[in-house]
């Protein structure tokens, strides 16, 4: 048995259902669960002892959108200032480039950068596979979350629509309906865990309706509906997409969706930006997810989502940072306040608030995700916790509301400890990995994929 004793912190925030906060105490853990915990001081032996009198303690945050493998392509400048489709089809061409190691080098470095600032739990959508690469990238990803020691939940992401069938992305970077099926019934076999307390579960997540086709879309759900999964697509995410689905369907995204049989709870959906009242409304009755992504909405143009009228209508809502070639970071923290800032754009009665974007990070996610064993500090719950220091210069003068602290202010330091499944996956700021390495080996692999790139297309990618 281990047992992690949590001393005395400064503010912790349980996300209960209570919302309850409380200072001083104890956080007990017990191998992979909480104890106990509480107000009241515990005086016991344990294995390690933190002394959290100078910090925040939450559960550790959940990040519910990402495209790992674009921590390869930040900020190119030929896309720094391009709309989705242009974006993405500038980008197709980098990405037809992609091989086993770079998985590897940008799944390490967009997990170890989430893991910095709080994140215990991430999804991830991996939806293009290039024929010169290898088919088993998500157990690439998988393999490199496991060395971190991350909760994970990778998407078998799809594309079956390529360029010559009317989609936008290039035909070698999309599969056959037949291939997609059978890769998919094999990382189902071979990796997913239905129990509590998983560190890995697998999700299906076609990529989006320019994509792929109607009928990719009505057999993920079926499949997912006949084996207890989740399911997860790009939805409402610009007006280009509206008038898309309008032109080739007759139908706005969510009534596509709604036709295809994915509007259900075991789904939830990246960005959701466009909808009206009565597509909130049958969100809501359907009990779908979803994943508000803040920077990349604004990165992007796409505009500012209906985050405050989802929360009232009782939506699933959750924060995901996407891909970091349309963020171009993977900081949770950061996620969470531009979701606060962003609110304040509109009128006042739309405003969101540190805490709520805390909950979008925390209970949101793991409600999202079909869980309810992580996202919140209670006893008999998974122990994922963040633990941050609030002594630091960013956050002098802001200790009047320490938890809002940690959403209006920014931090300079990563987190200070990170406890993932009971066991320290960041501790007093450092991890196990060699960072430095892994930095110039993924700057080594970002530059031959862009040169790859410009000496096969001749596109000038480094002209603004």
């Amino acid at each position: 048995m281990n047992t992690i004793l949590i001393k005395n912190p400064l503010r912790v925030a349980t996300m209960n259902d209570s919302h309850n906060e409380f200072s001083g105490g104890h956080i007990l853990i017990e191998d992979d669960k909480i104890k106990s915990m509480g107000p009241n001081p515990l005086d016991i032996l344990a294995d390690e002892v933190i002394d959290a009198s100078d910090m925040v303690v939450t559960p550790g945050f959940i990040n519910t959108h990402h495209h790992l493998y674009q921590s390869l392509t930040r900020n190119i400048p030929l896309m720094q200032d391009q709309p989705l489709f242009s974006w993405l089809t500038n980008h197709y061409e980098v990405w037809r480039e992609l091989t086993t190691e770079a998985v590897t080098a940008s799944t390490q470095t967009g997990l170890l950068e989430l893991m910095k600032s709080g994140v215990t739990t991430s999804s991830d959508h991996l939806y293009l596979f290039p024929s010169k690469a290898s088919p088993h990238l998500i157990d690439t990803e998988i393999e490199a979350a496991r060395e971190l020691g991350i909760r994970f939940q990778p998407t078998r992401g799809s594309m079956s629509l390529g360029i010559s069938k009317g989609g936008l992305p290039p035909d070698d970077v999309v599969q056959t309906e037949e291939t997609i099926q059978k890769d998919t019934e094999r990382l189902v076999a071979k990796y997913h865990e239905d129990s509590p307390g998983a560190m890995t579960r697998i999700a299906l997540a076609p990529c989006s309706p320019f994509s792929v086709t109607p009928e990719l879309m009505k057999q993920t759900a079926a499949y997912a509906r006949d084996n207890n999964l989740q399911i997860h697509t790009h939805l409402a995410e610009t007006l280009d997409e509206e008038t898309f689905c309008i032109e080739k369907f007759g139908q706005r995204p969510v009534e596509l969706m709604h036709s295809l049989d994915w509007l259900s709870a075991n789904s939830w959906y990246a960005h959701s930006v466009h909808l009206n009242d009565a597509e909130i409304k049958l969100m809501r009755d359907k009990g779908v997810g979803v994943s508000h992504c803040p920077s990349s909405n604004m990165r992007l143009g796409s505009g500012i989502a209906r985050i405050r009228e989802l929360l009232d209508a009782k939506v699933k809502v959750s924060l995901g940072v996407d891909g970091s070639a349309s963020n171009d970071s993977g900081d949770m923290l950061l996620e969470m306040r531009n979701a606060m800032l962003l609110s304040r754009l509109r009128e006042q009665e739309f405003w969101l608030t540190a805490r709520d974007v805390l909950q979008m990070a925390t209970r949101g996610g793991a409600t999202a995700l079909g869980r309810d064993d992580i996202g919140e500090l209670s006893v008999g719950k998974q122990a994922d916790l963040a633990l941050f220091n609030m002594t630091g210069l960013s956050q002098a003068g802001g200790l009047s509301d320490p938890l809002a602290a940690l959403v209006f202010t920014t931090r300079i330091n990563p987190v200070d400890h990170l406890i993932v499944k009971g066991k320290m996956a960041i501790n007093n700021g450092q991890t196990q990995l060699n960072e430095p390495g892994l930095v110039k080996q993924h700057n080594r692999i970002a530059g031959e994929m862009l040169h790859q790139a410009q000496a096969r297309t001749g596109i000038n990618f480094l002209k603004h």
